[in-house]
């Protein structure tokens, strides 16, 4: 049917409509246009200020660090509720979290399936401090103290569990530049790294102690000179 046709049709079907609403009926001797007007009208209530949404649900368990997964994307709840399970209700655009019937978060919902979505309010106080810290500066600062401290810092990052962990860490080791020179916390960094001592209270402790200033670990173990009672390494084997 072309769409002139179609046009044509759909004018019809209006006037035998309005024919239909505004003729008399036998048994009210009324129309339906005017029994809707006397009857009907007032009820009506206003349509919605937004057009329904599709929505899907789901249930989930809070994470230890305060998130729910929805499609491989992390959004973030009240830390109170770790180890509690949510409801979830999914839209296009948005992630809302519900517990015990109460809405608990909302997030816009992320186009990417990566990442976390924070709200900052969420976090323990803790971990508030941290909110505005990224991986990003915290290599930034350690690379003007040196490119071992850069090294450190990057292993504290990427071995640790939880990111507010490394951040914490990482910041720890970083505020020592204001007790000592760069110089030395480069070469703690340095003697750290070797042992694989890799925590904020283990760089502090060669700092305190002074071995920054001891001969480097490659020079620290020299071999033992010649000796008739020696008999070397080779000799256990």
């Amino acid at each position: 049917m072309g769409c002139a046709r179609r046009g044509a049709f759909n004018i019809r079907i209006s006037a035998l409509i309005e024919d239909l609403n505004t003729r008399t009926m036998r048994r009210y001797g009324k129309s339906r246009r005017a029994l809707f007007d006397e009857v009907e009208r007032d009820q009506l209530k206003p349509l919605p200020s937004t057009p329904f949404e599709y929505a899907e649900w789901k249930v989930a368990k809070v994470h230890p660090d305060y998130h729910v997964e929805v499609d491989k994307t992390f959004y973030s709840v009240p830390h109170v509720l770790i180890g509690r399970r949510v409801d979830i209700r999914l839209t296009y655009r948005a992630v809302e979290i519900f517990f015990d019937h109460k809405r608990v978060a909302s997030h816009i919902r992320s186009s990417q399936r990566s990442g976390h979505i924070i709200v900052n309010e969420h976090m323990p106080k803790a971990h508030q401090r941290y909110a505005n810290t990224t991986p990003h500066t915290l290599r930034r600062e350690a690379a003007k103290v040196g490119t071992n401290t850069a090294i450190f810092i990057e292993r504290l990052l990427c071995d640790r569990p939880h990111r507010e962990q490394g951040y914490r860490s990482a910041q720890g080791v970083l505020s020592l530049a204001r007790r000592y020179e760069s110089d030395r916390l480069e070469l703690a960094c340095e003697r750290a790294l070797v042992i694989n001592a890799l925590s904020y209270s283990s760089v502090a402790n060669i700092l305190r102690s002074g071995l920054d200033r001891a001969p480097a670990m490659s020079e620290a173990v020299k071999p033992a000179p010649p000796h008739g009672n020696i008999r070397g390494k080779t000799y256990y084997q």
